[in-house]
């Protein structure tokens, strides 16, 4: 059952909400367009603020399912997490679209809040905390994921948990390193 939830979570991710949203809406190949990512940052660009929104949300949707099958199955919170990274693995590296996917952060959202939602007040904190000293939307938002580890450990007090989301906020972090290396060397010149 394990190895089916798995596999499931990954095609769940695999279903990229910004290929159909920017298809149906605009009748566009999104993967051609803006970036050429199928994430909703480029399907706005591409399409406007109600592709962004649609996309976001499709892409959320996914993590949450994810997460409602692995309560649903009664599978541990450790398990139900590596289910989220599994969905994150389908949206980066979705075998629908030759593994050229988005960069996960809806799918994770999505997920992080269906698994624990007073996760979202302290995203929102953080996020709002370090705005002002990064200037920066992309920085700010993944300086607040990094807090989502710690809130869980103080919520759900246990290790496996805190290590699981450690993993998934790396996963993130480590799809964003080219981001994070062109920013920072455009604010040092």
């Amino acid at each position: 059952m394990l190895i089916i939830y798995f596999l499931l979570a990954y095609l769940i991710g695999s279903l990229m909400a910004g290929f159909f949203v920017v298809k149906v809406l605009g009748n566009k190949d999104i993967r051609v367009e803006g970036s050429g990512n199928v994430g909703a940052r480029n399907a706005g660009r591409v399409h406007g603020k109600t592709s962004f929104v649609l996309t976001f949300l499709g892409d959320a949707l996914k993590g949450a399912l994810v997460i409602l099958a692995g309560r649903y199955f009664g599978f541990t919170d450790e398990i139900i997490l590596a289910g989220l990274g599994f969905a994150l693995l389908g949206h980066i590296k979705p075998i629908t679209l030759k593994f050229k996917g988005g960069m996960g952060i809806s799918t994770f959202i999505g997920g992080m809040l269906a698994f624990e939602p007073l996760i979202a007040i302290f995203l929102i904190a953080g996020f709002l905390l370090l705005y002002p000293l990064v200037k920066s939307f992309t920085f700010a938002g993944l300086g607040a994921f990094i807090l989502i580890p710690i809130t869980l450990l103080f919520l759900e007090s246990s290790w496996g948990i805190f290590l699981m989301s450690g993993i998934l906020v790396l996963i993130i972090l480590y799809v964003h390193l080219d981001d994070i290396k062109e920013r920072l060397d455009n604010k040092s010149k």
